[in-house]
């Protein structure tokens, strides 16, 4: 569902080859150099990508997602918590690229009932699983 009131906008901009070239921030807080991974017929190596840059924007994102569903209930999350995003990429079945997502949360000393509520309520909360919902299946789970 669109935002009723943005409350914050930011915006980045990508030159040369796209998945090859430059992107940064728009107010200059941050430039990447990107590199075509091999398994889609680049040079690889330790550049950046979009599918780098989807997984650390989503997996931040989530956490902030799941702390605040959590802090609604008034329900601690351990400093040591972690949300790990996996991103795939490959051909559709029809023309172009989809993407396979997939999470895992860590909630060191949470009992298994309270985690997995926060777990979903994070997924309900976070605007990156919204953005995606009926378009990727993403089923987070706990590590």
């Amino acid at each position: 569902m669109p935002t009723k009131n943005v409350a914050y906008r930011t915006s980045a901009t990508a030159t040369g080859g796209g998945r090859d070239g430059k992107s940064k921030v728009d107010d200059g807080s941050f430039t990447a150099d990107l590199t075509v991974p091999k398994e889609l017929g680049g040079p690889g190596g330790d550049g950046l990508n979009p599918e780098k840059l989807f997984a650390t924007g989503y997996a931040a994102c989530f956490m902030g997602a799941m702390r605040h569903y959590a802090a609604s209930k008034k329900i601690a999350v351990p400093d040591d918590a972690s949300v790990q995003v996996s991103v795939g990429i490959g051909p559709r079945e029809d023309t172009g690229f989809g993407l396979d997502v997939e999470i895992s949360v860590s909630l060191p000393g949470v009992d298994r009932e309270t985690a997995e509520d926060l777990v979903a309520g994070g997924h309900v909360v976070c605007p990156y699983s919204d953005a995606t919902r009926g378009s990727l299946n993403i089923t987070p789970k706990l590590a």
